[in-house]
């Protein structure tokens, strides 16, 4: 696989991650609203939009991976709903680095590709349910993932990924090292 994801990137997701401030700032605004403004006020790393460190790549092992979506897409989904951590893990694949959400309901799978003159950009896939084999990245928009990954702390990561197919208009991935 190429190593410059723009190469890579479907136009739908080149969209999507050019649109992901505008979508960021609307999903957040419907968290606060609905619920969600203690939560996002008291972890301001994960959710400062403009935050983000030199050197975004996490480096390979296992991780514990907490998803946060803002802005119900359709009914039956809140506008800020925080799950608990997962087990995740990060694998050097060549000279891209890629990243596998171990277990829970939805697990995003892909590759990040290092950006230099930014932050990273993630593409994936998402597993659902008890699937064992992710869609090739490209195949199924509905499953196609897309977004950045930043360096928010000492050993802190998140990975922001606008306009999911499901449940929300922004998943925020905090990624932190087991131990």
């Amino acid at each position: 696989m190429p190593g410059n994801w723009r190469s890579v990137a479907t136009a739908a997701d080149r969209t999507r991650l050019r649109a992901w401030r505008e979508t960021w700032l609307a999903a957040a605004a419907r968290a606060r609203s609905g619920g969600g403004a203690a939560a996002l006020a008291a972890d301001a790393p994960l959710f400062d939009l403009d935050r983000f460190l030199v050197d975004p790549v996490p480096p390979p092992g296992n991780y514990r991976c907490r998803v946060v979506k803002f802005g119900a897409q359709g009914v039956g989904t809140r506008d800020f709903a925080s799950f608990p951590a997962y087990p995740c893990r990060i694998d050097r694949e060549g000279d891209l680095t890629s990243f596998a959400k171990m277990a829970g309901s939805q697990r995003p799978v892909g590759l990040i590709f290092p950006d230099p003159q930014w932050r990273a950009v993630f593409l994936g896939t998402l597993l659902l349910g008890d699937e064992t084999r992710a869609i090739d990245y490209g195949r199924d928009a509905a499953r196609d993932l897309v977004g950045y990954v930043d360096r928010i702390g000492e050993r802190r990561w998140r990975m922001v990924l606008p306009s999911p197919a499901f449940e929300s208009m922004l998943d925020v991935v905090e990624i932190v090292p087991v131990s």
